[in-house]
């Protein structure tokens, strides 16, 4: 029975690799070939855009452990963080924390890298919401909203940094008054966030939303570069980067694995919104997931391979 148990681990992998590629010929079944010779020059750009986004995350993940005080070379950052990619299509990607089994044989403690998954899922999402605001200043009539989202986000990251973490789950601890399943939310929402504090401090929370702003306002960006292949509008690129945003938010709030139907759906309707026919709202949705979704998943099984094949590397003194 114990031998038996020890290849449950590697059946789970492998049912996740099947789906993985279930899924992505279900995408690529949709798409027609022709359009995508005749764009190959912009899916080519928006996949560099999406190349730029991983390099911006990469830098905070690296600089995140750096300041829990784990360095890494910058070159294993990067790998076993593209390596997480491989996951990416498990609900709300928290089968990305699968790269904590690299660092664990250098010392690394899980609390860490959960800490800094979790600044960065945080981080993303205020990051993605802030981006979403720009949807609204295509319209004339809601672009004093962008002013008010702005000021939200401003709110938001003060509270990160400033409320006193520890107390309150001390306090949520005490409370026995509040129903259980709150008390229990609460409790171990402000204990991962008393765990990341060094995180949420002013300069790593400024520097790790601006990098986040950065590295997701390039693949909104090659939203609207792909956009370019519709013949019926054209797309401005801050409404681009506002669709992308608001698509990818919906995807992860649905907690969909990688956000599948729901960021499509969504990203589709915006664009015909926007004056893009049907036919090219469905091929453009699809060309933008092929270069940041499936483009991620493909490096990230890559990336899982080369690490098998290699040792681990020590961590920067």
């Amino acid at each position: 029975m114990a031998r038996s148990l020890r290849y449950v681990p590697h059946l789970l992998v492998l049912a996740f690799v099947i789906w993985c590629a279930f899924a992505l010929r279900g995408d690529l079944q949709q798409v027609s070939l022709a359009p995508l010779l005749r764009s190959w020059n912009l899916l080519a750009l928006a996949a560099v855009l999406s190349l730029m986004n991983y390099v911006f995350r990469i830098l905070r993940w690296r600089w995140y452990l750096a300041r829990l005080g784990h360095p890494l070379p910058l070159p294993f950052a990067g790998l076993t963080f593209i390596a997480g990619f491989a996951y990416t299509l498990s609900p709300g990607k928290v089968g990305e924390m699968i790269r904590a089994r690299y660092y664990l044989p250098l010392g690394i403690p899980l609390s860490s890298v959960a800490g800094a998954f979790f600044a960065e899922r945080l981080l993303d999402v205020v990051a993605m919401a802030a981006l979403a605001a720009l949807l609204l200043a295509d319209l004339p009539a809601y672009r004093n909203a962008v002013y008010v989202a702005a000021a939200l986000v401003l709110v938001v990251l003060m509270l990160l940094s400033v409320l006193p973490w520890r107390t309150l789950r001390l306090k949520f601890e005490s409370a026995t008054r509040l129903p259980r399943l709150l008390r229990k939310v609460l409790i171990g929402v402000t204990s991962t966030l008393t765990a990341t504090r060094p995180l949420l401090q002013p300069v790593p929370l400024a520097v790790g939303f601006a990098l986040g702003l950065l590295a997701w306002g390039f693949e909104g960006l090659g939203l609207g570069v792909l956009s370019g292949a519709s013949s019926t509008a054209h797309l401005a690129m801050v409404a681009a980067v506002g669709i992308y945003a608001v698509a990818v938010l919906v995807g992860a709030l649905s907690f969909l694995p990688g956000g599948l139907g729901s960021t499509e759906a969504v990203m589709t309707t915006l664009l015909v919104a926007h004056g893009v026919s049907i036919g090219d709202a469905v091929f453009v949705t699809l060309a933008c997931r092929i270069v940041t979704l499936w483009l991620a998943v493909v490096l990230g099984w890559v990336a899982v391979l080369s690490l098998r094949q290699r040792p681990l590397a020590p961590a920067v003194s």
